[in-house]
């Protein structure tokens, strides 16, 4: 692996010869390395990768895999792969060749994870540990699928972490959200947590809406995107899933209120973010405004759940209130399903009520008089 000298820019460079994917020998060269050693590793990562082999270390195998994925994802997926990936399986994982990571490699991470704890002593969360595991089992499943990995080691390693952290649904009723919502004095607070709770739209799809989305007249909003902030880039990408493409009817009192609301800006484009908030900055203040109102803390996330109770209290059902969140008849039964009415105790009362009005009661036969014996 030969380096060279860049004498006119004071750096190094590589060139070398390698086969490509067609059988074809073609000549590489890189260029503005600091160090040699910078120059050898670049060419040690190129030469690894182009050859498919396992032999080459979990990170470059990693970029291989981000630069199939890419094509693929959606913009907003790749940044949270990337971020569980480069944060919390590259230091551990990074140098490592992938043939070398074996169930026990794997087994000495997690217990690595489990055990970690934060300035303030707090564990990982289960929902977290369950990210960081899948995004590991992702990138062994794409090897066994397109580069000849036996199998997935992560299998016999078991998996660490939960879909959920073993807490209670939470929701507010609408006394909880009246005294919660009389307490923001943020107009533009107070309209935004106003839609959540009685639309139950996610927040990244709120956040996303611009004022061309909002049809004051016929009183419908449309959802037809969803927003995320990544560092200081705001990324607006399609919903969640297709079911989350929609027109959501709201009911003339929330539409006056938006009405004033758009009148508070001055002449705004149709194109404009109807509410300039991130999803971080939406949590910290709905925390303050929770302490002021005296209610129990719930997430932004929770009013969508609080809005689900609130239509299964209103005698909803399941087909209409998937319809209009934006989801599965499926997931509204089974999380939510504990919500509803025991309808089971209506059915037993039904049957015994159908049984009683046709029930033949048998008439008692006349017993014959002595003078007939």
């Amino acid at each position: 692996m030969p380096v060279y000298k860049d004498e006119e820019r004071g750096t190094y460079y590589c060139k070398f010869y390698y086969t490509d994917y067609a059988g074809k020998k073609q000549q590489k060269k890189k260029r503005g390395f600091k160090l040699q050693r910078d120059a050898k590793e670049w060419e040690r990562s190129f030469l690894s990768q182009n050859s498919s082999s396992l032999s080459m270390t979990f990170k470059d195998f990693t970029e291989i895999y981000f630069e199939d994925m890419e094509n693929r994802l959606k913009q907003s997926t790749i940044l949270c792969k990337q971020n569980i990936i480069i944060n919390k399986l590259m230091p551990f994982f990074g140098d490592i060749p992938m043939d070398k990571i074996t169930p026990q490699v794997i087994r000495t991470w997690q217990n690595e994870v489990l055990s970690h704890r934060d300035e303030k002593d707090n564990p990982f969360s289960p929902i977290y540990l369950r990210s960081m595991d899948k995004q590991l089992r992702c990138i062994f499943n794409y090897a066994v699928t397109y580069y000849g990995l036996k199998e997935n080691p992560c299998k016999k390693a078991g998996s660490i972490g939960s879909s959920d952290n073993g807490k209670e649904m939470a929701f507010w009723t609408k006394e909880e959200f009246d005294k919660f919502i009389n307490s923001v004095d943020d107009p533009g607070l107070n309209e935004a947590f106003t839609v959540l709770y009685y639309t139950g739209m996610r927040v990244g799809e709120m956040l996303a809406l611009t004022w061309g989305d909002i049809d004051l007249v016929n009183r419908i909003i449309s959802i037809t995107k969803t927003y995320h902030r990544f560092g200081s880039d705001d990324i607006i990408t399609t919903p969640k899933t297709r079911r989350s493409v929609r027109k959501v009817p709201i009911p003339p009192f929330l539409c006056d209120s938006l009405m004033r609301y758009k009148q508070r800006h001055y002449k705004p484009d149709e194109k404009d973010r109807a509410f300039q908030y991130t999803k971080v900055i939406m949590g910290r203040r709905l925390r303050a405004y929770c302490i002021l109102a005296g209610v129990k803390r719930i997430r932004v996330h929770d009013l969508r759940h609080s809005h689900v109770s609130l239509l299964i209290n209103l005698d909803f059902k399941p087909i209409l209130i998937a319809e209009r969140i934006g989801d599965s008849v499926d997931m509204v039964n089974n999380v939510y399903g504990h919500l509803f009415p025991n309808e089971h105790t209506a059915l037993v009362d039904k049957l015994e009520e159908l049984n009683n009005s046709t029930k033949i009661v048998p008439q008692q036969k006349n017993k014959p008089s002595k003078s007939h014996i």
